[in-house]
């Protein structure tokens, strides 16, 4: 048991490694997967060059790795066509919303990388604890926000079916909003974790 949850980051890895494989087999629409799979790319690459210099703790791992998944498998279905059946029925009467969930999941796995970034401001000893919260929190809104400006842009240049799938707002006029507000509540939960597990006296 300790060898597997030393080796956690490795075996995150290879089953990324394995699901990208997937995810590009046939998928939905291969323009959507070029444009859905590339920052996935850039952040699993970045973690991979990055590791022999800085280590992340395996909850920090595990916390990346749940939006990195997420969006896999978003990118060979498309996020409106992802089978996610009973996440919308458990979903659908407390958003109040007939639509496929899964990308507000996706958003808010996307909040859980305020984690690793307050580990790293911390380890790293670059603030204190509590502006390592804020900063975290406000980096990941402002990600959120400049993504969610990527996709209006990507919508508008390519157009048509791929555009709209790509932007995933299903016909919903706030759905850039919901994502942010998703994203946001994403990272809350995750910093609330984090000082939980690592209390004031970790770093100092």
């Amino acid at each position: 048991m300790a060898e597997t949850i030393r080796r956690l980051p490795v075996i995150l890895a290879i089953f990324l490694t394995a699901l990208s494989v997937w995810s590009g087999i046939s998928p939905f629409s291969r323009a959507v997967w070029y444009a859905e799979v590339t920052p996935v790319f850039i952040v699993f690459g970045a973690l991979l060059v990055t590791y022999p210099r800085f280590q992340f703790s395996n909850t920090a791992y595990f916390c990346m790795s749940l939006w990195l998944t997420l969006h896999l498998i978003g990118a060979h279905y498309t996020f409106e066509h992802v089978p996610f059946q009973w996440g919308n029925r458990l979903l659908a009467g407390w958003l109040g919303e007939e639509r496929n969930h899964f990308d507000r999941v996706a958003h808010y796995a996307i909040g859980f990388y305020s984690f690793p970034m307050a580990e790293f401001l911390l380890r790293r000893h670059l603030t204190g604890p509590v502006i390592a919260g804020f900063f975290s929190l406000f980096f990941i809104m402002s990600v959120a926000a400049g993504y969610e400006l990527i996709e209006w842009q990507y919508a508008v240049i390519a157009g048509g079916e791929e555009g709209a799938a790509f932007l995933g707002s299903q016909g919903d006029i706030w759905d850039a909003q919901k994502d942010i507000f998703a994203d946001t509540l994403g990272a809350v939960t995750a910093l609330v974790l984090f000082y939980l597990i690592h209390p004031r006296k970790s770093f100092s």
